[in-house]
């Protein structure tokens, strides 16, 4: 499943209140745009923890691998 491209979501909330003529359109809006962006962070934090795990289990992966036998 693709993640959702929260940024761009974000765009389109901040883009919505300033089209927006009424005050409370444009605070809803701006709290949406608010949330999309701190859902972009925390998922920018779990592809970088995900990405350091994964890392860390390939390298332990090599360290662990037995040695390729000698050629007879």
């Amino acid at each position: 499943m693709a993640n959702p491209d929260y940024r761009a979501l974000a765009a389109k909330a901040h883009a919505e209140a300033d089209a927006a003529t009424l005050d409370n359109v444009r605070d809803r809006c701006l709290r949406s745009e608010a949330a999309f962006l701190a859902m972009a962070q925390r998922q920018d934090l779990g592809d970088r923890n995900r990405a350091r795990r994964e890392a860390e289990l390939a390298e332990a992966a090599a360290d662990h691998a037995p040695d390729a036998p000698a050629a007879p």
